[in-house]
């Protein structure tokens, strides 16, 4: 039975990783096309909770012509906002989450997106997953979002325990690999390698360009 890998081996693997992860994917960008602005990213990450990115953008397409800004939606009826992302799920509490967050962020924060993760969590509908993408993107500061595809690959590569099943167990071992720099463009890239070469089901590894520095732990 082969040993096991210890903390500075760990942290050795995760930095090749992350440098291989460069090389096949130079440009880190976030699935979620929200242009640039703090509100979209917000209202995105919101409504891509049990939902797909690829639909999170096309409903925002629609979404964004009607309610363009944190004051349009801050003035708008949750109700009516519900039939514009009917289709991406949990709608009504989508829905109430988004005219809340941007009534706050309006009225309590003078329509800037905050910066810390203690006042982003403040707001209607915002975890931890949601704060931490918003920080690593709009901020570039260090920020692991913990989401469905970082946590079964970084599990399934062995850089978390097969019982760190929660977000918040990932976040926090991934935090202690991975150099701060790196961090949130290390989750846009996990995401990509995913979807092209480790899906949950199907996956061919020989196929998979960071193969080599992964013990390909089935979860």
């Amino acid at each position: 039975m082969p040993r096991p890998e210890s903390q500075k081996a760990k942290k050795i693997r995760a930095a090749a990783i992350v440098d291989a992860l460069k090389g096949v994917y130079p440009a880190a960008e976030c699935a979620l096309q929200y242009e640039g602005d703090p509100w979209r990213l917000l209202v995105m990450g919101r409504l891509s909770a049990q939902c797909t990115d690829a639909r999170v953008n096309t409903v925002a397409k629609t979404l964004f012509a009607v309610y363009p800004n944190a004051e349009a939606m801050a003035n708008a009826d949750p109700e009516e906002v519900g039939r514009y992302i009917f289709s991406c799920g949990l709608y009504k509490t989508k829905a109430r989450d988004l005219v809340a967050a941007s009534q706050m962020l309006v009225t309590t924060f003078d329509g800037k997106l905050p910066d810390t993760m203690e006042a982003l969590l403040t707001l209607p509908g915002v975890g931890r997953k949601i704060a931490n993408l918003l920080l690593g993107d709009i901020y570039q500061k260090p920020a692991i979002v913990a989401d469905t595809h970082c946590i079964r690959i970084s599990r399934r590569m062995g850089l978390v325990a097969k019982d760190d099943k929660t977000p918040e167990k990932v976040e926090k071992t991934l935090v202690s690999l991975i150099a701060p720099e790196e961090q949130s463009d290390f989750c846009h890239r996990i995401v990509l390698l995913g979807r092209e070469y480790c899906p949950a089901r199907g996956k061919d590894c020989s196929l998979c360009p960071i193969a080599a520095l992964c013990p390909k732990i089935e979860v």
